[in-house]
């Protein structure tokens, strides 16, 4: 070793020396030239590089999108009119139901039940500048959303002129198995945020029963008779029921063609068996956009 470097290595050197000078001289200049407003400058350099999100000529949320959710649910179950039909039925033809109409009375209380949901959702957006107008299916499915309640009334009734002590003892069971929905969305667009709210169709499948037993007693110049005893029981499982949808969410966009989204949803069925329930469900979703 001779301790004398090689032409193209102090070549190299030399050529970083005057690289350094010349990025210094460039700053010094920037910074000297009148007039300059360093803060300004920069913040122009930032908006070269502002995202696509920020646009409103960028459609983002146009397409196809598809996803998956969870969430959990509340369902209401009214179970009021449940027994109705049954006892109706029970006493077809009696001048009891004729004159006292016992199938008209409220046995059975409201029940509330929670349970957590998943599911799926596809849809289609169409945008107009910031106006973002789709259309959407989804399906839920519940992991244990089972309702019941049990619950008697005794009443003293006239009938034929004598008095009637008539007591309805009922049990009834409600569980909503999944859920799909049909819904029309209509949303804002700013940025990366998508709020929107929806309103549409439900259908849903629910396994119900109910269990009644009426027993009157007559009374007849104040001496009690026997009890007379009507007893019987209504269910099916996998009963269809229709309903609607309504709602507010929001999505939000992570990459150009990756979305989270938020929601809250209100469904309401129609009754079945004289049940009538409502759910309210908040969910969080994951989509990707086609």
């Amino acid at each position: 070793m001779t301790g004398v470097e090689p032409n193209h290595v102090c070549a190299a050197r030399g050529a970083r020396r005057v690289f350094t000078g010349l990025r210094l001289a460039a700053i010094g200049l920037f910074l000297l030239a009148p007039g300059h407003a360093a803060a300004g400058d920069f913040d122009a350099l930032r908006g070269s590089f502002t995202s696509p999100f920020a646009s409103s000529n960028y459609n983002q949320w146009d397409g196809i999108n598809f996803g998956v959710q969870i969430g959990a649910s509340s369902m209401n179950t009214d179970f009021g009119n449940s027994t109705g039909d049954l006892v109706a039925f029970m006493l077809r033809n009696s001048t009891l139901e004729a004159q006292a109409s016992p199938s008209s009375w409220t046995v059975l209380p409201n029940d509330l039940t929670n349970s957590m949901s998943y599911g799926l959702f596809l849809g289609y957006n169409y945008q107009m500048g910031e106006i973002v107008l789709g259309l959407d299916g989804t399906y839920t499915r519940l992991n244990s959303m089972n309702a019941q309640a049990a619950d008697s009334i005794t009443r003293i009734v006239t009938v034929d002129g004598n008095p009637n002590t008539v007591t309805i003892d009922a049990n009834s069971q409600n569980k909503l198995i999944d859920y799909a929905t049909l819904r029309a969305r209509a949303g804002y667009a700013f940025g990366q945020f998508l709020p929107y709210a929806f309103v549409g169709g439900a259908v849903g499948r629910f396994n119900y029963a109910v269990n009644a037993t009426v027993t009157d007693v007559v009374s007849i110049g104040g001496v009690a008779q026997p009890p007379v005893v009507f007893t019987g029981s209504s269910a099916k499982d996998n009963a269809i029921v229709g309903g609607f949808t309504l709602g507010l969410g929001m999505d939000i966009a992570l990459l150009p063609n990756v979305f989270l989204r938020g929601e809250w949803e209100f469904v309401g069925f129609a009754q079945v068996n004289g049940i009538r329930s409502t759910i309210n469900s908040g969910k969080v979703g994951l989509g990707v956009k086609f």
